[in-house]
């Protein structure tokens, strides 16, 4: 009886340390969070005090930390500006990054569902000369994309930009999403067949849902890479309401003069549409996880 009582109290002590250990490594993650969370955001909480100073204050040496003077009324100055048409180049952006993004996921889903699926001679091949042409950015061929669109008379338009973009993050849309179609079994696939199901029925009903976390995560980092372009729509645009918002920020660097305030202003302004896309679809990345696997 007493070595009964001994060992639950040997084992009682025994969970009461676990338990105390499981929370001071529970803490320690939290605290090291906290601090990394801290050093990613600082960048922002700069922005954002000098979004809200006057541009006195900005370049006053020594800097104060906090406005002393609180101009909240920089957010909306800024669009009013007469050289640079803000809202015209906020429109332009998202134009262009959505249908960028839009037109890569419509050529690369294919391209990739047939790659993971066909055994082709020159499947390889193909696929490394996709991978190859992401070496070539738009920095490099921006003289040369310039004459192609003026010949074929789009130059200085959102759709020459369009291209572009779904050009040149097409290679990486291809290879995340066939990685994503081959970790797909294909005895899945097979039992739509049997079902009934076409190619086009199995693909729409059992592999894109299985796929969705790979299609949020390219529909992600195309747009991302869309919006913040900026070497080829400062050589393709000319119109300044043609022009994203990625060139239009360079309007408030002068040559003697920059209204930092500006700069701030519009620069967290231009990361909301982007925080609000991984806002809305992050979710569907751990609900596309099981959907599709199980038949209706």
């Amino acid at each position: 009886m007493t070595a009964a009582i001994d060992r639950a109290q040997a084992l009682g002590r025994s969970t009461k340390r676990d338990a105390t250990r499981r929370g001071e490594r529970r803490w320690l993650l939290t605290a090291v969070g906290v601090v990394i969370a801290a050093i990613f955001l600082a960048p922002y909480v700069v922005m954002l005090i000098g979004a809200l100073k006057p541009r006195l204050e900005i370049l006053a040496v020594p800097p104060d930390y906090l406005p002393q003077n609180w101009r909240f009324d920089n957010f909306v100055t800024m669009w009013q500006t007469v050289e640079t048409p803000l809202p015209f180049n906020l429109v332009s952006s998202l134009v262009i990054s959505i249908f960028g993004t839009a037109l890569t996921l419509v050529v690369a889903l294919p391209a990739a569902y047939y790659t993971a699926r066909q055994r082709f001679r020159l499947r390889l091949p193909f696929l490394l000369l996709v991978l190859v042409t992401q070496m070539l950015q738009p920095t490099v061929l921006a003289a040369g994309l310039f004459r192609e669109f003026t010949q074929v008379g789009l130059a200085d338009t959102w759709l020459s930009m369009i291209l572009v973009n779904a050009a040149f993050n097409l290679s990486f849309a291809i290879w995340i999403m066939h990685t994503f179609f081959s970790s797909v079994p294909r005895e899945l696939e097979e039992a739509a067949w049997l079902d009934g199901c076409g190619r086009l029925g199995s693909l729409r009903r059992v592999m894109l849902p299985l796929v969705w976390p790979g299609i949020v995560t390219t529909i992600i980092f195309i747009f991302i890479a869309c919006w913040n372009e900026f070497a080829a729509s400062l050589v393709l645009l000319s119109t300044d309401t043609n022009q994203p918002l990625t060139v239009a920020l360079t309007k408030f660097f002068g040559q003697y003069d920059t209204s930092w305030q500006y700069v701030f202003s519009m620069s967290l302004v231009a990361i909301v549409p982007v925080v609000l896309l991984f806002a809305l679809i992050e979710r569907h990345l751990v609900s596309g996880l099981t959907a599709g696997g199980v038949k209706a």
